[in-house]
């Protein structure tokens, strides 16, 4: 979709990619980091999207919890990778789902532009991760921003997804918020990580345009010092 939407693609884009994950007959995400199966999936990404070389790939790692690691040992299936970058294949390399250890063990080997960690309003467990970024100069990447939806507006509130419901005092909190500065819960929830680190940039899905248009202005959203104090106690 992306390369019939953008392709011949404008001047400046930039396009991240992910792999070592295969998705099996039941939808479920499975590590998939061989040397060659890397190798596979970076040339199936370079041939669906039309590009001799790819901006950004990612090596999904599951440090996180989110994923069983894959049987190969990281420190190989991150070299891999690097090889394919000396080769002209990769432009930067990112990882996902990362402890601080393993992008370190990661530098050792190759350069790290960018880290996608589970990071939201309500799940800060990565924030030695990102405080690391910061330091080193790599951009931090939070999926899940707006807590697989629980910060987005029209979410079935009464089915949430583990260890992401709101509090009632979490509520009242965000509302106050979102009542002050005019905006939702989703564009205060994606101005915070914005406002918590420089390093941050932001991926929140969607899937209409509305969506889109209100992620965008959650960037002119000024959160002051008292509201993210107030925020920082809803984790």
């Amino acid at each position: 979709m992306i390369r019939e939407a953008l392709h011949p693609y404008p001047e400046g884009l930039v396009i991240a990619t992910k792999v070592g994950v295969a998705r099996d007959e039941y939808k479920s995400f499975n590590a998939e980091a061989g040397p060659e199966q890397l190798r596979d999936q970076v040339e199936q990404n370079l041939d669906t999207l039309g590009q001799p070389r790819l901006d950004l790939v990612y090596l999904r790692v599951g440090g996180d919890g989110m994923l069983f690691p894959d049987e190969t040992p990281f420190e190989e299936s991150f070299g891999a990778l690097a090889q394919l970058r000396d080769r002209g294949l990769i432009r930067h390399l990112g990882l996902s789902g990362v402890t601080v250890e393993q992008l370190e063990a990661a530098r050792a080997i190759a350069p790290v532009a960018a880290v996608q960690n589970r990071f939201h309003l309500l799940d800060r467990n990565a924030l030695d991760v990102l405080r690391h970024c910061e330091n080193e100069g790599i951009a931090f990447v939070p999926y899940f921003p707006l807590a697989a939806g629980m910060l987005n507006p029209g979410i079935d509130k009464s089915q949430p997804p583990p260890g992401m419901g709101l509090s009632h005092d979490a509520e009242v909190a965000l509302d106050k918020l979102t009542a002050r500065h005019g905006a939702t819960r989703a564009q205060i929830a994606l101005a915070w990580l914005l406002a918590i680190s420089p390093a941050t940039l932001l991926i929140p899905g969607t899937k209409s345009v509305a969506h889109l248009e209100e992620n965008l202005r959650a960037g002119s959203v000024q959160l002051t010092d008292a509201d993210l104090k107030e925020l920082n106690k809803l984790a």
